[in-house]
């Protein structure tokens, strides 16, 4: 029985990719470092903002200091918290299908992204405070395909739940090859939206879908 469910952010309830293109950008063309589209979708997308940063550089050949890291990573904040400021549209029935969720299971989000970069948009979708918790790039070490960050959303959804939230009996909802392996690997199933990626490309799933209109909670129990 589904008993919690777990949303992805980017690509999932925002297009916000082009938009993190575009701010990595910002920094790393100055630096001699730009890359194409195509490429952040093949090499990038998935990461936090900490290991992009690292992997660009080391492709590179290039060192990274952490000082230096640390600029880079605020400097992309201040790029994307301008780029979004102009508004962000949700993708469709992504935000009816959190609003039937909240209150009903326990639901948490679970993003690579940072807090930073999150809240504004959730408040600009009225979505600001309808997830029992969050998990953001700024609170793990390793950014997805690693699972650290679905082992701890399911941990504080058992702490704010105690004995109704099993891993197994969890759905997460993703985008990315590297959202589904991050989330398998902690024990949740996987609903996959094809919003970045074929459905060829999201193996391990346990079911994709083309969109989130007209998924309700019912239809999200039967996949467990």
């Amino acid at each position: 029985m589904l008993n919690a469910v777990i949303f992805d952010f980017d690509g999932i309830i925002v297009d916000t990719e082009p938009l993190h293109y575009k701010a990595f950008q910002e920094l790393l063309v100055p630096l001699g470092l730009g890359y194409s589209w195509e490429e952040y979708l093949e090499r990038y997308i998935g990461f936090d903002d900490r290991d992009a940063f690292r992997e660009a550089f080391r492709g590179a050949g290039r060192n990274l200091s952490g000082q230096e890291l640390k600029e880079l990573i605020q400097g992309k904040a201040e790029a994307f918290l301008k780029i979004v400021s102009v508004g962000v549209a949700p993708y469709p029935g992504v935000v009816e299908l959190i609003r039937a969720i909240s209150g009903t299971l326990p639901l948490a989000l679970c993003s690579g992204a940072l807090r930073s970069d999150i809240d504004p948009i959730l408040l600009q979708l009225g979505l600001t405070g309808v997830f029992d918790t969050m998990v953001t790039a700024d609170e793990v070490s390793a950014s997805k395909p690693d699972p650290e960050s679905y082992r701890v959303a399911v941990r504080r959804l058992q702490e704010i739940f105690p004995g109704k939230v099993d891993a197994a009996a969890s759905l997460a909802i993703e985008d990315t090859p590297a959202g589904i392996a991050s989330a398998t690997g902690a024990g949740l199933k996987v609903l996959a939206v094809t919003n970045s990626y074929p459905g060829e490309r999201l193996a391990g799933a346990c079911r994709v879908v083309g969109s989130l209109v007209g998924v309700d909670v019912e239809g999200l129990r039967l996949l467990i």
